[in-house]
């Protein structure tokens, strides 16, 4: 299977939901399972299957969290010799050149992405596009809402 890329950041939080998984919520459901077990007939009991099933929600968010970091290539950009160019980590601040907005993202992995937070998954569309692109560079992207077109204004390894 090949490496995933994530960010240190990433990665640090995907070990602390897993450590709060096995910690917290793995002995909260055991207690609520017990809990419900003691009340009776288990054919009928609603708190019983309720657990039952949050308990299979959180074994199967455990085994993909520890899959996705046996898998994971971290990347720790800051390490790197800083660059103009557009690499896996790098923040971008772009000149929207259809909306003249000047915008922010930084490219991380796909587990890492939100775009409320600026943080856009390296296999998006517009990531694909900014990749090994340099500063003053202008990137155009094919986006569900058309054609857009961006200059690439700086690069930061931050």
């Amino acid at each position: 299977m090949s490496k995933v890329p994530i960010t240190i950041e990433g990665a640090d939080q995907l070990r602390d939901e897993l450590k709060h998984l096995k910690s917290v919520e793995r002995p909260r459901i055991t207690k609520a399972i017990a809990e419900a077990r003691a009340h009776g007939d288990l054919k009928e009991n609603a708190e019983y299957h309720a657990a039952k099933e949050e308990q299979g929600l959180a074994e199967a968010r455990i085994r993909d969290i520890e899959g996705k970091l046996s898998n994971a290539q971290i990347i720790d950009v800051k390490s790197m010799p800083a660059s103009d160019k557009v690499i896996f980590g790098a923040t971008v601040v772009l000149h929207d050149i259809n909306t003249e907005d000047e915008v922010r993202y930084r490219i991380v992995g796909e587990d890492e992405a939100d775009l409320s937070q600026g943080m856009i998954s390296v296999s998006s569309p517009l990531a694909r596009a900014l990749v090994g692109k340099r500063e003053g560079a202008e990137v155009d992207v094919k986006t569900p809402g058309g054609l857009k077109s961006f200059e690439v204004l700086e690069v930061q390894y931050i």
